[in-house]
């Protein structure tokens, strides 16, 4: 490793081994309990709770460090109102004109999605998440950043995690290309809408997809190699 400035790791803690698996299956238990919702309730949801799963998804790993992400947070009923009209639009012409095409909307069909999106209006909070091409781990700084996807979508777990934790429920919203969120969150061309993330509590009686419930095994996602 070559030489830099660096600390003794600060605030690491080891558990005993059946402390660590008692551990992953409390969070794997909490965990497999976050759903993907499509009706939210208007009931208001502190900033706090949300500022504080910002600082959580603020603290992923990322490329050189320089945190290429910004959450722009809306909750002003016009802006949602803006949101909404724009996000139909596009979605309109996904799913009516047949611009997602006859494999990709047969795909969609078991979750019963369409182009109607009532709950960019109802969920107190939308969070447009957007990638940065340029930036650092200063602001202001323009200097050339790496692993944006990466970097992002890890981070976009990060809060979606933290948003669950805190006992709200979310949605990913994430038609391309949405740059109408650039004009409303008054962003730079330079960032990219990344995922428009959707965020408040269930409605009352809130479904999700029978589909959904669907998981591949461990096996089916994983090997080991021993």
């Amino acid at each position: 490793m070559q030489e830099h400035d660096n600390i003794i790791l600060p605030d690491y803690k080891e558990y005993p081994p059946e402390e660590m698996k008692a551990r992953s299956k409390q969070f794997y238990d909490e965990i497999k309990r976050r759903h993907t919702v499509r009706e939210f309730s208007e009931k208001p949801v502190p900033r706090e709770i949300i500022e504080n799963c910002l600082k959580a998804a603020g603290t992923a790993p990322s490329g050189a460090n320089h945190q290429p992400w910004f959450f722009s947070v809306i909750g002003s009923s016009e802006a949602k109102k803006e949101v909404r009209v724009h996000a139909e639009k596009e979605e309109r012409a996904f799913y009516d004109d047949g611009k997602g095409g006859e494999v990709w909307l047969d795909a969609l069909k078991p979750l019963g999605t369409d182009s109607h999106k009532p709950y960019l209006e109802t969920a107190p909070w939308l969070i447009a998440i957007f990638a940065q091409r340029k930036g650092g781990l200063h602001a202001g700084e323009q200097r050339k950043n790496y692993y944006v996807p990466e970097s992002v979508g890890i981070a976009t777990g990060f809060l979606i995690n933290a948003l669950h934790s805190s006992g709200l429920a979310t949605l990913t919203h994430t038609p391309k290309p949405m740059g109408f969120l650039n004009t409303i969150c008054d962003r730079p061309k330079s960032e990219r809408p990344y995922i428009l993330l959707v965020t408040g509590y269930p409605a009352e009686g809130a479904t999700i997809p029978v589909h959904a419930t669907i998981k591949k095994s461990l096996e089916d996602i994983a090997e080991f190699i021993e």
